[in-house]
């Protein structure tokens, strides 16, 4: 999709569609629109979409009126979800040019990066595999008078549905070192340094965590690296981002039902948003130094898979008891968390699609948020309210590490049936130790069972657009 920016009447631009928001309690009375409004078919409810043809005085052949609901409540997020849904819309019936207006009122680079990140999210289709012919949007024209935001909104749009479409590829497309090529070819063309860790060099590193989750399956595992140096950077703190990399679960040895299991793919959408979130920050320069860490991994039930009962001596020196192989992911991000913290971060977020349990929570609308460091935990909450990637705090008191107890290792890596995201959430914070922690679990965000009308079923990209905001406010 072509981005341009342009400022004139709305009215004056030929396109094959023209967007233009609409608020309840003032909905738009021009277009030719005045006997929708007065018969209730026009009332501004949140992402109500009217398509109108062939408007007299519209240089436009359509012009689509998109409900933006209150205008009191009207927010960035709204301002993303709107353009996302009117994209979708016109995306369905082969529109190919079609132009966005910004209303007055809410025309600030905020609102102007947020429609160009929404029409971009919109635009993105996990349908890569389907022979039939693909429906594109050739260009889109931002009409809006000042131009800051459109262009920070392509880059993170963009660096989003990267994600996307990371997470969307299947196992057999996109193993450990799949992951790490399209992170070498990323880094290369937004000029990151990149290392890629294999089995050999993590053995002498003692992951025996990681490697162990590894060892079951013919994919060799990788930890790819990402680092991203300022040139004007002057604050000594440096931002580990932690992603978890599973690019297929099977559950190991603890193996998973079937009815689902196809669903496993999205396992490494932590490990994705991470290499997301560097292909933004290369290209927006925020003044902080940030360097991401993605173990990537198969856990597959193998002849040579570590077995319920093994017991394994993380890169730390802490033992733990494997008691069930479905709990993987945390051990990956243990070795990650360790190397990220020797080689110097001074604060690290990691993002894991890491229990069921936070979905039973909170459901599929919240990411939980858990949190060593209180000053670090509302930075990230701050940036991930400003995004609209909804998060919640949940507890991580020191009585959790009770459920971890082993008789035979430091710890078990798994709980019990009771606060599954809490004492998985805990098992990291071991690890993490005294160094200031976000674990943000998205297994019941990373992913959509439905669509959205802004937003198509499967990957979501959550978090990149908090942890891009996060670094760019980083002070």
């Amino acid at each position: 999709m072509k981005i341009t920016i342009e400022s004139r009447p709305l009215e004056s631009v030929e396109t094959d569609a023209l967007i233009v928001p609409v608020f309840e309690n003032r909905p738009e009375s021009r277009f030719g629109a005045e006997g929708l409004v007065k018969a209730g078919e026009i009332t501004g409810k949140p992402l109500e979409l009217t398509l109108l043809h062939h408007t007299d005085g519209v240089a436009a052949t359509r012009v689509l009126l998109v409900g933006c609901g209150k205008a009191e409540k009207f927010d960035p997020t709204e301002q993303r979800r709107a353009a996302g849904a009117a994209i979708r819309h016109l995306k369905s019936r082969s529109i190919k040019r079609i132009a966005l207006a910004l209303d007055g009122s809410f025309s600030g680079p905020e609102f102007a990066e947020a429609a160009v990140e929404g029409a971009i999210l919109g635009d993105y289709d996990p349908d890569v595999y389907k022979s039939d012919e693909k429906k594109t949007i050739a260009s889109l024209i931002v009409l809006t008078a000042d131009a800051k935001g459109v262009d920070s909104g392509r880059i993170i749009g963009e660096s989003q549905n990267f994600t996307r479409a990371l997470v969307n590829e299947p196992a057999n497309k996109l193993g450990p070192l799949g992951i790490a090529d399209a992170a070498r070819k990323m880094a290369a063309e937004f000029g990151l340094e990149c290392e890629v860790l294999d089995r050999d060099q993590m053995a002498v590193l003692k992951m025996n965590a990681l490697l162990g989750v590894a060892q079951g399956s013919a994919e060799p595992p990788a930890l790819v690296v990402l680092r991203y140096n300022p040139g004007n950077g002057n604050s000594a703190d440096h931002v580990g981002l932690v992603g978890k990399g599973v690019t297929f679960d099977t559950g190991g040895i603890s193996i998973k039902p079937a009815d689902g299991m196809e669903k496993m793919k999205y396992d490494m959408a932590g490990g994705a948003a991470m290499i997301g979130a560097m292909r933004a920050i290369a290209q927006l320069k925020p003044a902080v130094r940030v360097t991401a860490f993605i173990p990537c991994v198969e856990n597959m039930p193998g002849s040579r898979a570590q077995r319920p009962g093994d017991i394994v001596a993380a890169m730390s020196g802490k033992t733990v008891e494997v008691i069930n192989t479905d709990a993987e992911g945390r051990l990956i991000l243990a070795d990650a968390i360790t190397y990220a913290k020797q080689q110097g971060c001074t604060h690290l977020i990691d993002a894991a699609t890491l229990t069921g349990a936070i979905a039973v929570a909170l459901g599929h609308l919240r990411a939980g948020l858990f949190s060593n460091n209180d000053n670090l935990r509302d930075r990230v909450l701050k940036a991930s309210q400003a995004e609209g990637e909804r998060m919640w705090p949940m507890p991580l008191d020191d009585d959790y590490k009770d459920y971890l107890k082993s008789a035979f290792a430091d710890l078990a890596n798994v709980g019990g049936r009771w606060g599954g995201a809490v004492t998985a959430a805990y098992f990291l914070k071991e690890f993490a130790e005294d160094t200031p922690w976000v674990h943000l679990d998205i297994a019941g965000t990373a992913w959509l069972d439905e669509s959205k009308p802004f937003l198509a079923k499967g990957p979501t990209g959550l978090p990149v657009r908090t942890l891009v905001r996060l670094v760019l406010d980083w002070k």
